[in-house]
């Protein structure tokens, strides 16, 4: 793990014994929203000597109705966290909701995150099936 988090971090002020911030909006609703805070948070974590993941959901799943904005759809989105990432040098990094989302995002996000209402449920994540990146 801890050479992972160094070749994550080239780059970034990265120190093993302090911690790092996983942080960017809730979901991806535009391209300017996505540089702006992308933008704005590297510079504070720069500054502070903070390593920063930038996380951005590009589906929302979790959401309380089924009428709420869920994304700009899974390819736009994915695409512009990665285009982000790349732009400001970012590791990046989102949710998924189904193991068969795997592949897809991997290719576009550094790490790939489970969200807790999933974590045991088999219709969201099938733990039994992993993908190395």
């Amino acid at each position: 793990m801890e050479d992972f988090l160094k070749e994550l971090f080239v780059g970034q002020n990265y120190d093993e014994k302090n911690f790092f911030l996983i942080a960017g909006p809730c979901v991806i609703e535009s391209e300017p929203l996505l540089n702006e805070v992308a933008e704005r948070v590297s510079l504070i974590c720069k500054n502070l000597g903070i390593p920063f993941i930038f996380k951005a959901s590009y589906r929302k799943a979790n959401r309380t109705s089924a009428n709420s904005f869920t994304g700009i759809g899974d390819e736009t989105g994915l695409d512009l966290l990665k285009k982000t990432g790349q732009h400001f040098h970012l590791p990046t990094t989102t949710d998924i909701h189904a193991h068969e989302e795997a592949a897809i995002a991997a290719r576009f996000a550094d790490i790939l995150q489970i969200p807790a209402f999933c974590a045991g449920n088999q219709i969201c994540c099938n733990p039994q099936e992993k993908r190395e990146k």
